[in-house]
């Protein structure tokens, strides 16, 4: 019988699984927190994908930026449902190759993505569901995008 996860374990499950994708951790350490066969994804401008595809997105910013970090802010619990603020940061120093304009070349600029996401978790504490809206704008324009 699945068990019900506390606010405090949830928080802590969505806390810890967004340190090991912007550090990079290990693969199965990273997948121990999510539903992989069942997750999906919903970003800006329609944009949905797996859990493969949120790797692979994150992989591009490990590879892209150095210094990364992770912090969240205001985190609203209901239930399974977990909504919060979201700031990573890093140092863009490698070809950004999965930015919202396409490939950029580094500009060596501090950067900071704003995001605010709606997570949900199934009764296991595992992440099924993630909703993102962010400032793109700002984000393309700190990575030194023409035209903003």
């Amino acid at each position: 019988m699945a068990m019900k996860l506390t606010r405090d374990e949830l928080v802590a499950r969505l806390v810890k699984a967004g340190e090991l994708e912007v550090a990079g951790a290990p693969a199965d350490e990273i997948a121990s927190y999510f539903d992989v066969e069942n997750f999906r994804f919903h970003g800006p401008d329609g944009f949905e994908s797996d859990f493969g595809g949120l790797n692979s997105y994150f992989a591009a910013i490990r590879a892209a930026f150095e210094n990364r970090a992770i912090r969240r802010g205001i985190v609203v619990v209901e239930g399974n449902t977990v909504a919060c603020q979201t700031w990573i940061t890093g140092r863009f120093v490698h070809e950004f190759t999965m930015s919202p304009a396409g490939p950029l070349p580094p500009n060596g600029a501090d950067i900071t993505m704003d995001l605010i996401n709606i997570f949900l978790f199934d009764d296991e504490g595992r992440l099924i569901e993630e909703f993102v809206r962010t400032d793109y704008r700002s984000f393309l324009r700190q990575l030194g995008a023409k035209g903003l």
